[in-house]
């Protein structure tokens, strides 16, 4: 029985990152020679089973955006492994990766720079249709209309361009493309940052209302705890390029253990005017990637720090199932 459970779970796994690490080259003199790298992304492993979201967390620059794109093979790794539906996606040739390209899409943070200004919608929805020959020439505006109107967008839309619409009306453009070419794996790289707040909860429903109707799985960047805890099945937070804490939503919300996850949502306001806030302030400033602290990257700020985090890294505990923690405190 267990290995019948454990053969489902693999038959549901989307996306599983192995011990990742994406490092950019500092280079310097009349030669441009390496003199450091930037280590943008530094062993982070964790994995996404079908129809399920996880919510990535964490302060700007700590590389959420970077895992997304690396994920994608926009970037190329540093070493570890992503594997998509089985298959290492570092391992495939031009050819094979072409055809896994519309299973894997993204959807860009600015809608505004993301779309282009010369293009009409039907083209912007359709250029990328066409390329991988998603559904015969005598479907194909039949499939435009069918995704458009799934997002939220009428048929006459289609011969509009950027420039006509708003904000909200550009990101749904931004999801539709993404969806046109029949996705599994999702990446959301902040999708609703630069939008009002009204509209993000439209964009937020829309996004489950997607996942929902067409199985789809979402990697969701985001540095908003609220967003991240009304989609998210599961979360991540990171710290400086390392996933210092990963569990369920229920555990991370509930019973956040790292200092830095415990941190972050104290500062999550509360819709309630008499709530007394117990924010905890963090020491200091975001340390460089480019020349981390030694032992735990986060010891330079953390009110809990021994003498062992300033010279020992941290190796990942599950505290409870499913329940990870990168901390000394565990350990």
């Amino acid at each position: 029985m267990e290995q019948r459970i454990h053969e489902a779970k693999n038959n549901d796994l989307v996306l599983e990152i192995k011990d990742l690490k994406q490092y950019f080259p500092i280079k310097a003199g009349l030669m441009q020679r390496v003199v450091g790298h930037v280590k943008a992304v530094d062993g982070v492993s964790f994995e996404i089973y079908r129809g399920k979201t996880m919510g990535l967390v964490g302060e700007s620059g700590c590389g959420k955006t970077t895992i997304g794109k690396t994920i994608l093979r926009l970037n190329e790794k540093t070493s570890g492994d992503v594997l998509f539906l089985g298959q290492d996606v570092y391992s495939l040739s031009k050819k094979q990766l072409r055809a896994v390209r519309p299973k894997m899409q993204i959807i860009f943070q600015d809608p505004y720079s993301s779309l282009s200004p010369r293009l009409p919608v039907s083209e912007i929805i359709g250029e990328a249709v066409k390329e991988h020959n998603i559904v015969p020439s005598r479907e194909f505006d039949d499939h435009i209309d069918s995704v458009m109107k799934a997002c939220g967008l009428q048929p006459y839309h289609k011969d509009r361009y950027p420039h006509e619409f708003s904000g909200g009306q550009r990101q749904r453009i931004c999801i539709a493309r993404a969806l046109a070419l029949n996705p599994s794996f999702v990446v959301c790289d902040e999708p609703v940052s630069a939008l009002d707040v009204s509209i993000q909860a439209q964009i937020i429903n829309l996004l489950k209302d997607l996942q929902e109707q067409f199985q789809l799985t979402y990697l969701f960047i985001s540095h908003d705890l609220s967003v991240v805890e009304h989609i998210s099945d599961h979360v991540g937070v990171m710290y400086l390029g390392t996933l210092v804490e990963y569990g369920t939503k229920e555990l991370i919300f509930k019973n956040p253990l790292h200092p830095y996850t415990q941190a972050l949502l104290s500062a999550a306001p509360v819709p309630d005017p008499a709530y007394k806030m117990n924010r905890i302030i963090l020491e200091g400033s975001i340390p460089s990637p480019a020349n981390p602290p030694s032992g735990c990257k986060f010891h330079t700020r953390c009110r809990e720090r021994m003498e062992i985090c300033k010279t020992v890294v941290p190796q990942p505990k599950e505290v409870e199932p499913g329940h990870r923690v990168v901390c000394h405190l565990f350990n």
